[in-house]
Parts: C-alpha cells; structure tokens; sequence
C-alpha cells in the first residue's frame, strides 16, 4: 500500500518546488493463521446430546481426536475441516470430560462440560408371551447393525419425524420391567403411538443395513429395519407390522419403509424409534431440529 504526503518547503529548503509528492511504501502486518482451531457444539449439552467437535486445520491429513481417554472417529467437512460426533448417553457421569486434539505437531488441550438430566421413570408389565429374553441371533443381528461406522455421509440436514403419532415414551425413562428395575437399561429411542398399520418413514437418506423379523427370532425387537446414515449414525425402527425394503436398498428421507405394529416385547401398537452415534444411543429430538453438516 503506497501513502501520498505533499511537502510544503520552508524557507531554508526553496530548492525543492512547491506541491512535490513523495511516495512512502508502507508494509502491512499479516496476522497468522492459526495451525488448529476446535469449536464444539452444542455449547450446554447434557447427558443424551451428541457433541460435535469441528476442527480447522492447516495440515491436510485428518487430525486425532480423543475425548475422555478415548479416540474417536474423524470425517472430512472440506477445506481441511473435520468433524467428530460423540454421544452422551443417561447412563454416563456428568461433568466434565478432558478433549485432546492433535494435527501434525499443533495439540489442543480442552474441557468439555456435560450438564445432568433428570430422566422419568417407568413401570412396565408384560404379558406371557412378551416377556422373551431373546435370541442370540437377535442380539448378534442388532450388535453388528450398532457397530457400523462406514465412511461416506448420506444423510443430508435435519432428520424427520418417522410417524405422525403423538409420544408416548420419550428417550432415557428409566424402568421396572414386571417389578424389577432394569439397572443398565435406559429406554433407548422415542415411542411414538400409532395404529396398526399406519406408515412408519425413514428418518433420513441411508441404506437398509438390517432387517429382522419376529419369525426369524426378533423375540424383544420385533419386525426391524435399521438404516445406515453413514460415519457412524444410524436408526432403528421396531415393532412394526410389516417391512417394505429389504438390505441393501437406498432409502430417500420421508420414504415409507414399514408399518406400526405389536411384534416383539410390545404393549401395544407403537413405533419404537432409537438413534445411535458410534454405537451409543443418544437422544433422538435435537437431530429432529438439528441439521448436522
């Protein structure tokens, strides 16, 4: 950037004329860039919330992210952005958890503040029939489906009501289970009543990765479809009446992939609707208003 000064001679310097212009370069100050930048989101969260931990960096290899001892997964945004989700879940402590984030040789040390919830509690009393303990090759079926972190992002803004219904359990209620507390349990998803056969919707884009049936040993799920979001975000959907997809298939956000019904460790028609992040079920209503990148 060049400045214009114009001189105005004295009386002891007449050998320079009137209105001469002298040029003066001037060097601006660049301020650096900064090597690594951590923002996480949301700024309040409490148990069941998902944090997302973004991060801006110079390097062009993916940083290392760990929160609480624990490394987590790292997925491109672009423009050397990344992003890890981590769930919180009810059964967790509250209170603050140490986030360590490394790229090349920049290191963030942080704290995360994870606030309490108080979740209800619920008493639940099954019928003969309903009562089942499962299947080893339900739950071996469900596990695989929970372990899924493939690398490609199908999902695109907030995700959807997947029925009409109003709520009938939200996330986290505790319960007794004919009598008995169910101590590790929490109620992982939102219930939604419905009648049978009424259309149950995937939540968002995503491929069918499991589909299970009451007949095939789904004792306590019931009818199931489990879609794949992609970077380790993935829904379920039980009890339902009957499946309209089959593994494999790409699913569009709204479309119709079931229907409500009673199958499985059920009261009733309902739809049980649960949401996972890394494996960990976490609370489905903030990604309903919450259109993570």
């Amino acid at each position: 950037m060049t400045f214009m000064f114009t001189y105005q001679p004295s009386n002891s310097s007449r050998w320079m004329p009137l209105g001469m212009v002298i040029t003066v370069p001037m060097v601006m100050a660049t301020l650096p860039v900064a090597a690594l930048e951590v923002v996480v989101r949301p700024d309040r969260a409490s148990l069941g919330d998902t944090l997302s931990i973004e991060v801006q960096t110079t390097e062009t290899e993916p940083p290392q992210v760990e929160v609480a001892g624990k490394i987590v997964p790292v997925f491109p945004l672009g423009n050397n952005r990344w992003r890890s989700l981590v769930p919180t879940t009810p059964l967790q402590t509250p209170g603050r958890r140490s986030l360590i984030v490394r790229s090349g040789a920049d290191t963030r040390n942080m704290l995360v503040w994870v606030g309490n919830r108080q979740f209800s509690v619920q008493r639940i009393w099954l019928p003969p029939g309903k009562d089942s303990s499962g299947t080893d090759f339900e739950f071996d079926r469900v596990d695989e489906f929970k372990a899924l972190v493939t690398p490609e992002k199908l999902w695109q803004g907030p995700f959807r009501r997947p029925h009409a219904g109003p709520v009938t359990t939200p996330y986290g209620v505790r319960r007794y289970y004919n009598g008995v507390f169910a101590e590790n349990y929490f109620h992982r998803g939102i219930d939604y009543a419905g009648g049978t056969g009424s259309p149950v919707l995937a939540a968002a884009r995503g491929r069918v990765a499991l589909v299970g049936r009451e007949s095939q040993g789904f004792l306590i799920h019931g009818n199931t479809v489990g879609i794949d979001h992609g970077q380790g975000v993935i829904t379920i959907y039980l009890h339902l009446h009957n499946i309209r997809v089959q593994e494999g298939d790409m699913v569009t956000a709204g479309q119709v992939i079931g229907t409500v019904g009673n199958t499985g460790a059920s009261t009733g028609p309902h739809l049980h609707w649960g949401l996972y992040v890394n494996g960990e079920s976490v609370d489905p209503r903030s990604w309903l208003g919450q259109g993570w990148e």
